[in-house]
This record gives C-alpha cells, sequence and structure tokens, in this order.
C-alpha cells in the first residue's frame, strides 16, 4: 500500500473521529482541547486554513441569532382542506376548513423524464391530499429577516411541495454515495413569476426541510438573500447572520472541515448579489432562487449548467385557501367577503400573492400595470413580452408588469418558462392596445 494511500487513510480516520468529538466546522476546532490527539498531517491541515479564515474575515461582521434555529426548526403545522358540507358551502362559497397538524396525507408526484409532475387528486387513494399547508415561525423566515418584516406563515402548496421534492431526489443521490465514486452535488435553478412566493414560500420550505434532514448526512444550511447571509449550523443548533455583504467563502471557510456536507439556498433577491461559481464547492448542494430575468443568473448557468425548475403561479383554490386560513377566526361571512375581494385582484392583476391581499400594494399595481399598458406601442409591447416563446423573458418594466410564466416541456422533459399574459384583465387589456395601434396604422397607411 503506498504512502499518499495511507496518508489518506489517517486523514480520514481522524476527521471522522473529529466529528465523533463534535467537531465539524474551524470555529469548533479553534476551541477543541484534543487537537494533540489528532495526526500531524489534520492537525497541520486545519491550523493552517483556521490561521487563512481568521486574516480573510478579520472584517466580516456577524451575529449570533438566538432563538432563531428553534423557531425555524420547530415550526408549527396547519392545513387548509376542501369540505363537503353543503349548507356551509352553500352560505359562503368557499367550502374549505383549517385543520391542525400535518395532514394524513400530502400531494403525490410521478415521474416524468429528468422530472417530477403532480398526480392528480382524482387518481390518488385514500383520503384527498390538503389544498394549502402553512408552516408557522413565530421569528419569522430568513426572507423576512432580510427585507426587515414579520412573515410568520410559509404557505407551501403543491408547487412548493414539488420543489422539495426535486431538490430531495438530488441530495438522495448525492449523499447516498461513497467513496471515491462520490457524485457532485447537483446545482439547480429555481424560476417563477416575481411575486408569487418563490422566496418567502419556496425558500423558506427548502430551508425547513433541509434543517429536517439526516444531519449525519447533511451538517449545514446556508441561506443567502440579498446582501445577508445566514448560517444554519445543525449540530450547534445556531443561526449566525453575516452582514455587510460578507463573501460567501469567507463564510464556507469557517466550515471547511472535510466531511461536513451542506447546501446553500441562493436568493437572487432584487438589488442583491448574483450567484458565482465557489471554488472547491464538491461537498456543497446548492440551488439559485430568482425571477426569470437572464441577467440574475446567466453567467452562474453557463458555467455551472444547472438543472432548472420552473414553478408556476399558485392556482384560484390556492389563493382562496390562504384566505380562509388568513380569516380563520374571523366570521364566515368575512371570510367570503375577503375571499370575493382577493378574487376579483386577482382577475386584475394576475395571481402574484404580493399584491393581491393588501389594498394599498393592490391599488399602487394595478395603476402601474394599466400605466404600462397605455403607454406602449404595439411593437413595443411585442418586444418586450415574448408571449408565447420558451425563454425567459428581459427585465423591462413590461415584462415584470404583464407577463408570468408557465412550466411546459420539451425534449426528454426538460422544463422551460413559456411567456404567457398575467391576467384576464391585463390581456383584454394589452389585446385591446394592440388591436388600436393595428387599426391606426392601417388607416394611416390607406390614406
Amino acid at each position: 500500500m503506498g504512502r499518499a494511500v495511507m496518508d489518506e487513510m489517517v486523514f480520514d480516520e481522524d476527521v471522522r473521529k473529529l466529528q465523533e468529538n463534535g467537531v465539524f466546522s474551524l470555529e469548533q476546532w479553534e476551541e477543541y482541547e484534543g487537537k494533540d490527539t489528532a495526526s500531524p498531517l489534520v492537525k497541520g491541515t486545519l491550523d493552517a486554513a483556521l490561521s487563512r479564515v481568521q486574516t480573510s474575515t478579520s472584517v466580516v461582521k456577524s451575529t449570533v441569532l438566538k432563538g432563531y434555529y428553534e423557531s425555524v426548526h420547530n415550526a408549527r403545522w396547519h392545513h387548509v382542506v376542501e369540505v363537503t358540507d353543503g349548507n356551509e358551502e352553500e352560505q359562503t362559497g368557499m367550502g374549505m376548513e383549517v385543520r391542525e397538524g400535518t395532514p394524513p396525507q400530502s400531494w403525490k408526484y410521478k415521474k416524468s423524464g429528468y422530472t417530477l409532475e403532480k398526480v392528480d387528486a382524482v387518481q390518488q387513494s385514500g383520503k384527498a391530499p390538503p389544498r394549502l399547508m402553512v408552516l408557522t415561525s413565530d421569528k419569522g423566515w430568513p426572507y423576512s429577516w432580510e427585507e426587515d418584516e414579520f412573515i410568520r406563515d410559509c404557505h407551501v402548496n403543491c408547487e412548493v411541495e414539488r420543489v422539495w421534492q426535486i431538490v430531495e431526489l438530488y441530495l438522495i443521490k448525492w449523499l447516498s454515495s461513497h467513496g471515491e465514486t462520490k457524485l457532485t452535488p447537483g446545482r439547480l435553478l429555481l424560476i417563477g413569476t416575481p411575486g408569487i412566493g418563490k422566496s418567502m414560500n419556496a425558500g423558506s420550505y427548502l430551508l425547513y426541510q433541509l434543517l429536517h434532514y439526516d444531519v449525519e448526512k447533511l451538517q449545514v444550511v446556508l441561506y443567502v438573500i440579498g446582501n445577508e447571509t445566514f448560517l444554519f449550523e445543525k449540530t450547534t443548533k445556531t443561526v449566525t447572520k453575516y452582514m455587510g455583504g460578507a463573501s460567501i467563502e469567507h463564510v464556507l471557510a469557517s466550515l471547511s472541515i472535510p466531511g461536513v456536507n451542506a447546501y446553500i439556498i441562493y436568493d437572487v433577491a432584487k438589488g442583491g448579489r448574483k450567484p458565482y461559481p465557489l471554488p472547491n464547492s464538491w461537498g456543497w448542494g446548492m440551488i439559485v432562487v430568482t425571477s426569470p430575468n437572464e441577467d440574475n443568473f446567466d453567467a452562474w448557468e453557463k458555467y455551472k449548467s444547472p438543472k432548472r425548475i420552473i414553478m408556476n403561479c399558485p392556482e384560484k383554490d390556492d389563493v382562496r385557501a390562504m384566505c380562509i386560513w388568513m380569516k380563520r377566526n374571523r366570521p364566515l361571512q368575512e371570510q367570503a367577503e375577503h375571499w370575493k375581494e382577493v378574487s376579483g385582484r386577482m382577475n386584475n392583476v394576475g395571481p402574484i400573492l404580493r399584491f393581491i391581499f393588501g389594498k394599498q400594494a393592490y391599488d399602487d399595481r394595478i395603476k402601474a400595470c394599466q400605466q404600462a399598458v397605455d403607454g406602449s406601442t404595439a411593437s413595443e409591447l411585442e418586444r418586450n413580452l415574448g408571449i408565447g416563446c420558451c425563454y425567459s423573458s428581459n427585465d423591462s418594466d413590461l415584462s415584470r408588469k404583464l407577463v408570468r410564466v408557465v412550466r411546459v416541456r420539451r425534449g426528454h422533459s426538460i422544463e422551460s418558462p413559456l411567456n404567457v399574459l398575467i391576467s384576464p384583465h391585463l390581456e383584454r387589456e394589452t389585446l385591446s392596445r394592440l388591436e388600436s395601434e393595428m387599426k391606426q396604422s392601417d388607416f394611416i397607411f390607406s390614406f
């Protein structure tokens, strides 16, 4: 047996012993009292890595968020189900109710090429799946921490659950491999219409599930959003917030002990940092969460060739279930009136959660959308909207207000975003504008 092979075996054995003693990071190595029990090779490697990190991160500001790990990890479950009580449905038009805990049966998915699709409820055996699941964290979620908001509820519909199911498939494939056949973790790219809950719902739900994933296989989760990074260490049950645009390398370097696996949720928030290739990151799984604006991810996608996941907008009944949840403690008539109001807004501006629940947000949005249509020429609409095209839209003001993406499949069931108009109302307004422009040009030409 060669010297190099023997050194590698000793190194791996020392790393295993360190992990058995609770040493998973360089910070823990710094405080570890049994350093002298490690082999010279391991001790020298970790001491050198610690020295580099201490030098490179001397100006990085961080703070431990007390109680935040427990709040996310121990989030409470509720679910909304459809009910068949004819009298109640007749009185309110709602036909749904809130129940505590996890549902007895969730959605089922089947493989379709290289991805997954939900099995229709009528094809499922046993009890029907929920319309919506809700996870409540008393201290909110990283999305609301970065936005300086206080949002406790993470809404999970079948589209959000589908994202997790795909991520889990890649995790199993990555973390079940051993030794020399160990696979590089998959890179994923989650694309969806702005404002539908990719960050607040999909991002938060992924975080929750990753924190509950086997700690022996996955020890760390990194949540990057805007210019802030939140480090979740499962072994110590702590959350550390890194501020001031601290680079991911600085954070990862503090956990660079071999054998520690981690997953990065990289949310490309508006005005935040774009994803970039990470050096020596074979031990780090990663998903980038973004709008269809290719400028957000084009360079990273070309370099890492991630698998795309296209997230559809919530369906009408998903939004109805959210209304039931929000007004769960209010009289039935008030629930019905709230849903009627939200449904009308959704018809006008589309199923964009950011703009349909609050009156001021809706009023500002519908005004801006109408101005976008009225102030555009036919050529501008055609050039910027890309309706019916299977490519990511540009980041024009028009596309942000008038376009949503839906999931379609191409060869080998590869997912692609199809651009469609965002709502029935704005579809009518846009087509009317195009028709009016064409009539005017016909008149000018004939004259």
